[in-house]
């Protein structure tokens, strides 16, 4: 019995780091001087603006519209329509280079590469967008400040362009929570932001080191190629100005599924998080150790779960620990609420907080689908066909 009650007791220990693990970085982060660009841009990167579409078209003219709309003049847009048919899609620029693969990908990272192998012109970098989303007018240039100060990994900022209802507000918080730490604190205390699957930016060349060799099945290429990067020793920067909108899951179908791939991927690479922090102790590697914390850690649905659970068991069994939950929910409420205050969180936000024990139990029945998840659905199916300039008067 003395020996199930300290495992119980150390299982504390472990649940709550993972609660204060965010406030730690809070705090090295106000200590620490924060990593600015720098050097001033001399000139304008070549990109390759790669956008990847599966099955689902409807969406892309709204896209390449706002990609057509960028400050910018040295890119090229490639759309790879995998699966799609594109009879009805017709893009009057000389910008837009219109790709359909002969044979159904049905991969991200083969639709990034046959995108590559098909490049017009050597581009020095590139960046992926999902055709779900829209571009920020200022995206390349603010990527652009990270580059010229010598990055070659940038992580931008997935902003909500639905906030229809209450799950998309729920989406779009957990995000938001999410961006604040796992982007912004992690990169601020000299460690990488987290891969984001769009929104991002690589020079072709690190791109093509890290996964042209590499097969992968099923979702989670942004985990694999941030294990490659970081396995290399680079830092990923975090723009925070460099923005995409992106679609928040609005129907509990589309949650469901969406996070059932998402735990999946989870349960597959969480153990490389693991190896991770083991390589950062070794090596004295602040980057690799905090990314490594990170990248183990639970989804945040799961580790709510457990403290219920673990409050109704210390309850009856060792209440003298039940201090140790209430440091933790603290903790965990103060940076979630800072996060929605730094990234200023519409208020129908926080109305929609009152929803989050239903959008739980949405997570838990993707639990449940999380084993099958990438034989139910390959890709999410999008519905929000807003424009650029509908989204960015929404937000004003």
């Amino acid at each position: 019995m003395e020996i199930l009650k300290t495992v119980w007791i150390i299982f504390h220990f472990f649940m709550a780091f993972y609660f204060i693990l965010p406030v730690l970085l809070l705090l090295i982060k106000l200590v620490r001087r924060a990593d600015k660009p720098s050097n001033p841009i001399i000139r304008e990167f070549d990109y390759a603006v790669i956008i990847t579409a599966y099955q689902q078209t409807n969406l892309l003219p709204a896209l390449v519209d706002s990609a057509l709309k960028l400050n910018y003049s040295n890119y090229l847009i490639y759309i790879v329509a995998d699966n799609c048919d594109i009879s009805n899609l017709n893009f009057n620029s000389d910008k837009v280079v219109l790709l359909r693969p002969e044979h159904t990908l049905a991969s991200n990272t083969k639709s990034h590469f046959h995108a590559i192998h098909n490049f017009k012109r050597p581009h020095e970098i590139l960046t992926i967008i999902d055709s779900d989303n829209l571009v920020s007018p200022e995206y390349l240039n603010e990527l652009n400040h990270f580059f010229a100060d010598g990055y070659v990994a940038v992580q931008g900022v997935r902003q909500a362009k639905n906030l229809n209802t209450s799950y998309a507000c729920l989406d779009e918080a957990g995000d938001i929570y999410y961006r604040f730490i796992d982007r912004k604190l992690l990169f601020e205390c000299g460690s990488s932001a987290s891969l984001a699957g769009s929104g991002m930016a690589f020079t072709t060349q690190l791109y093509r080191d890290c996964l042209e060799t590499i097969e992968i099945e099923g979702a989670g290429f942004d985990k694999v190629l941030q294990m490659q990067i970081l396995k290399r020793g680079y830092r990923i920067a975090f723009a925070e100005k460099a923005i995409v909108f992106d679609e928040k899951t609005a129907k509990s179908n589309q949650l469901v599924n969406q996070r059932a791939r998402w735990i999946n991927t989870w349960f597959k690479y969480s153990g490389e998080g693991v190896k991770l922090i083991g390589r950062g102790l070794v090596n004295l590697n602040r980057n690799q150790f905090f990314c490594g914390l990170v990248f183990s850690r639970p989804p945040l649905f799961m580790l709510a779960l457990v403290t219920v659970i673990g409050v109704f068991v210390d309850v009856v069994l060792l209440p003298e620990m039940l201090y140790f939950w209430g440091i933790a929910i603290i903790c965990f409420l103060a940076v979630f609420f800072a996060a929605l205050s730094y990234f200023k969180a519409p208020g129908i936000i926080y109305k929609a907080l009152v929803n989050i024990p239903k959008f739980i139990f949405l997570q838990i029945l993707s639990l449940l689908k999380a084993k099958r998840a990438n034989e139910i659905s390959v890709a999410t199916v999008h519905y929000s066909d807003q424009h650029i300039d509908e989204v960015e008067n929404s937000i004003k």
